[in-house]
């Protein structure tokens, strides 16, 4: 079986099964970490499209080794700003999801960036996601893009809810 066939959206029943009792089971940061072992379906091609991969989820903290590939350049060269907000955004979001009793997907409220350096595609880039403040209903988060030697390049902070159409 090739890698497409195992992470296709139409994924075999029994593997339909599994991830809907990982889903009712695991903590926030134990799905991840299941998403991450690849016993879960991909359900979006938005990961290698943007060249993100989680490395590592603990209770309020995300770890993401981000390579933008060329195609998120800009006219100049550099890595398009939106992929940058939108890998933090990422970032923010799941950091915030690792501190849930189950796994939930956040809604963005705000996302504030500060853009420090150039981004380069095909270099990789560490994205930690880190949850300040796990309350009940807003959460807020920060992330930092670190390049290769360790110099940060961009960070954000947002406040997310958890998205209310995946309660259970």
């Amino acid at each position: 079986m090739t890698r497409e066939s195992e992470l296709s959206v139409d994924a075999s029943a029994e593997a339909l099964q599994e991830a809907a009792d990982l889903w009712n089971t695991l903590s926030g940061a134990g799905f991840i970490q299941a998403m991450i072992d690849k016993r879960l379906p991909e359900i979006s091609d938005i990961s290698d499209y943007i060249g993100q991969a989680v490395t590592s989820a603990e209770p309020g903290r995300v770890d993401i080794a981000w390579t933008p590939e060329e195609k998120l350049c800009n006219p100049g060269g550099a890595v398009h700003g939106g992929y940058i907000a939108m890998i933090l955004d990422n970032a923010v979001c799941l950091a915030a999801s690792s501190t849930c009793d189950r796994f939930m997907p956040m809604l963005t409220l705000n996302l504030n960036v500060d853009y420090l350096r150039g981004v380069r595609s095909g270099e990789t880039y560490t994205v930690t996601g880190t949850c300040l403040h796990p309350g009940g209903t807003r959460m807020v988060s920060n992330a930092l893009i670190t390049d290769g030697r360790g110099r940060p390049v961009a960070q954000a902070t947002a406040s997310v809810i958890p998205n209310k159409a995946f309660a259970r």
